[in-house]
């Protein structure tokens, strides 16, 4: 099958990756335009630009996907099916009508959980226990579209988005692959999904990593796994933002106002909440690394009693 792949982060790029290593004919690569990336503000190519241009695969970078002249340009290519991973535009029927076996998306949840933008971060910020990636015929929708198959997996409690990203980026390319053989087959299954059972993963913003340590240890856990790599998670301490890196539950308890500092040692400082005592075990200061606690206050010092937040 003739295939165009639509595609733009590091997820994208390994889907594609996958498909051009089980020898899909892959005719052309749609991505977004190159930005200015880094303090130099060099122009950078999206991930999957790149990887395509290696394989002298043919790639276009339309302002919108709905422009005239880009449908009509897909329309000349005439693929069977277009594979849309992370893209980052929404799709015009015009263009969902254009392959004859439909769009195929790949999408990092168990739809129709966690519908949107953002889905490995907040089922991370939630607090599953599972997750999974799914497949799906694209609609005019928001990840409405019928699934084709899905693969569920289990969570363990320390993952951060940035670890399951990458698992992602596996199990989706191989679901992809599996997908793709079942429609050149003609066996695909078509299952509607239960809009009264989902759930939205909007986009992830800087304000969000910000730590309440008025709620409980482990949504403030769930809430540093989440954010990490991107936006990251902080307080502050002593007026200076201090960036969260890891953190573990512990299981004790404190009658101290939430954010306190209860005490500081090799393993990391002790904090307060409104239920059990988070340990804070990674941190960074303002034009600091990113280091262990224990390193950190070889140097430094971080008073106990004092408050963050």
């Amino acid at each position: 099958m003739k295939i165009v792949f639509m595609g733009t982060p590091d997820i994208a790029k390994g889907c594609l990756e996958k498909l051009i290593n089980e020898n899909h004919e892959v005719v052309g690569v749609v991505t977004q335009a190159d930005k200015p990336i880094g303090r130099g503000k060099k122009m950078g190519m999206p991930p999957v630009k790149e990887l395509a241009l290696e394989h002298n695969i043919p790639v276009y970078q339309p302002t919108k996907a709905r422009d005239e002249e880009f449908i009509n340009t897909l329309k000349e290519i005439n693929p069977d099916v277009i594979v849309v991973v992370a893209y980052g535009q929404i799709l015009p029927k015009a263009l969902l009508d254009i392959p004859k076996h439909g769009c195929i998306n790949v999408h990092v949840s168990l739809l129709p959980k966690y519908r949107g933008a953002a889905p490995i971060n907040w089922v991370i910020i939630n607090g599953e226990e599972k997750t999974g990636v799914t497949t799906m015929y694209m609609d005019e929708g928001l990840d409405t579209g019928d699934i084709i198959l899905q693969n569920e997996f289990l969570l363990d409690n320390e993952i951060t988005a940035g670890e399951l990203h990458d698992v992602m980026t596996v199990k989706g390319g191989e679901l992809l692959i599996e997908t793709l053989d079942l429609i050149k087959k003609g066996t695909a299954p078509r299952i509607k999904q239960d809009d009264e059972k989902s759930s939205y993963a909007p986009m992830m913003n800087k304000s969000l990593g910000n730590l309440d340590f008025s709620k409980g240890a482990k949504e403030i856990h769930d809430l540093v796994r989440g954010v990490n790599p991107w936006p990251s998670a902080y307080t502050t301490y002593e007026g200076k933002t201090m960036k969260v890196w890891k953190t573990k539950v512990l299981d004790e308890a404190s009658s101290k106002e939430p954010g306190t500092i209860i005490k500081v040692d090799k393993d990391g400082i002790r904090v307060s909440t409104n239920n059990k005592v988070l340990l804070i075990e990674e941190i960074q200061m303002p034009n600091k690394k990113r280091v262990a606690v224990c390193e950190y206050i070889k140097g430094n010092k971080i008073e106990e009693g004092s408050i963050l937040g």
